[in-house]
């Protein structure tokens, strides 16, 4: 645990407003807010430009991509492309036309501003001039996973006035490979089997993937997956992306992560796998996903509290920031932030409970423990204004009782190495109300910080009487826990693709 970078009568270290782009056309700035509002501000970033350093070019730089989006290991770029598929009366040449423009330029933009990035980590700006660079640092290229994905608008309508009652979703067909072999209508595979895998989205396709996976760790561990299925041995057919969604929100490994598992017996060798459509009206309609949704309502408290704190970070405004600036608030940030949907509903529901449950003259506290191995562990604090004589006092006060807290945290809970410390005012009936977040690297615990933890625990009754509360949490709410959750109808045609009903062919050769 370390001591404040700075003393407390110290002015915060400042910085700009951070400007980013907006996007130019009407579906970047779409895709901007989009993604800003799933990935949140601080890690999403539309137009960004690296510097060519050519006189020709007046010394403006050129846009790298549409949207970079970065978070821990994981950089996410996205190239999207308006280009309305025509309708000459030739269905098979219009569609490649528009392939070519829509879908390959867009990968071969989003190969190049991978190349760049991997070379150049350091020349991505968030202006044309090349002046500002990105507020906080890309992961290290030698352990980066880069995620390449293509918004192609302008097909979903044509695709829903060809198969009537569809989606408008492009279809997937794996056995495509290669740019010259995309030569039917609306479907899609791998555009360049020796390159970083391209994940193509069209306008439904897109909504229905970030209104799904609205988080950065699951829409990452999404494509990771999806791009490991796609690249597989096994061929895979689908009518639409939701269909592919809807198998892995259906299904889960036996580490309790979404994943691609289809109904296959021991023994049974499956090349391919068909998906008709089907799948996902009946995910989307089955009470575990309406319970889901009933349940993550309250998740986005967690979201909007992550975003007040980008907010005043990205505007050089925070109330008080430790020596690293706006990388120091990140690093605490992205703990808050790495949490999947499912973790910030319970997350968001414990601290909407304790302000709602305290006093205004009260001071509450509550540890909140891990729920897997690598998670950090949670201090909240409301602590009652009353007792202040300005707001300054307050929130020296505050901040530095938040510290003591998470000392004794460490103390109660030696297996702790980290702790994210969140504290706000006690009491409901406020105009106004102000945060605080910490993060303490716990791996650093020598007897003497143990000595002065148990005193603080004594002298300031810090957990001095803890109440420990079991809580099990479970991402369907209305599935027991340990059970198989929500696998493929029985009467639903089997995704072997063998035509048959599942339960007349893959689940019959289970038995």
């Amino acid at each position: 645990m370390n001591p404040e970078a700075r003393a407390p009568n110290e002015d915060p270290p400042r910085h700009n407003r951070i400007q980013k782009a907006d996007g130019v056309t009407v579906a970047e700035k779409y895709l901007a807010r989009l993604c800003e509002k799933s990935f949140l501000s601080l890690w999403s970033y539309p137009g960004v430009y690296r510097d060519q350093g050519k006189p020709q070019n007046g010394g403006h730089g050129k846009e790298i991509c549409d949207l970079l989006v970065f978070f821990d290991q994981h950089v996410i770029i996205f190239s999207d492309k308006h280009c309305q598929l025509q309708d000459s009366g030739d269905v098979g040449r219009d569609w490649q036309r528009w392939f070519k423009k829509a879908i390959q330029k867009s990968a071969e933009q989003a190969w190049g501003a991978e190349r760049w990035i991997r070379q150049n980590p350091n020349r991505v700006f968030l202006d044309r001039e090349c002046k500002c660079h990105l507020p906080i640092d890309l992961p290290e290229m030698g352990k980066a996973i880069f995620h390449l994905v293509v918004v192609a608008h302008g097909v979903s309508s044509r695709i829903r006035n060809c198969f009537v009652g569809g989606s408008g979703s492009l279809m997937l067909n794996t056995g495509l490979k290669g740019f010259d072999t995309h030569t039917f209508p609306f479907y899609v595979g791998d555009l360049a089997p020796q390159k970083t895998f391209v994940h193509v989205l069209d306008d439904d396709s897109l909504h229905t993937l970030m209104s799904t996976r609205d988080t950065i760790s699951d829409f990452a561990a999404y494509l990771s997956k999806r791009e490991k299925l796609l690249r597989g041995q096994r061929a895979i057919c689908a009518t639409g992306e939701e269909e592919l969604l809807a198998i892995y929100l259906k299904n889960f490994t036996e580490d309790n992560e979404h994943d691609f598992v289809f109904p296959i017996g021991p023994g049974q060798v499956v090349d391919k796998i068909y998906l008709p459509e089907g799948h996902w009206e009946d995910f989307h309609n089955s009470p575990e996903r309406i319970a889901q949704l009933n349940e993550d309502r309250v998740s986005y408290a967690w979201d909007k509290l992550i975003e007040k704190f980008n907010y005043y970070a990205m505007r050089g405004e925070q109330h008080f920031v430790t020596g690293g600036g706006i990388k120091d608030t990140e690093r605490v940030l992205r703990f808050m932030a790495r949490e999947p949907r499912w973790k910030r509903r319970y997350l968001a529901k414990c601290l909407l409970e304790m302000i709602h449950t305290t006093l205004p003259t009260q001071r509450s506290l509550r540890v909140l423990l891990p729920t897997d191995v690598g998670d950090p562990h949670y201090v909240f604090l409301l602590l009652p204004t009353v007792h202040a004589k300005t707001d300054e006092e307050y929130r020296l006060v505050r901040r530095r009782f938040l510290e003591d807290c998470c000392a004794v945290a460490k103390l109660e809970y030696p297996d702790a190495k980290d702790i994210v410390g969140i504290a706000t005012e006690a009491g409901t009936n406020r105009a106004s109300r102000s945060e605080d977040a910490i993060y303490v690297d716990a791996r650093e615990w020598s007897a003497q910080m143990e000595s002065n933890a148990r005193m603080l625990q004594k002298e300031l009754g810090i957990l001095t009487e803890p109440v420990r509360v079991e809580e099990r949490m479970q991402e369907y709410p209305d599935m027991p826990v340990g059970e198989a959750r929500m696998k493929n109808p029985r009467n639903k045609p089997c995704p072997c693709g063998s035509g048959k009903k599942y339960k007349h062919c893959c689940l019959n050769k289970q038995r």
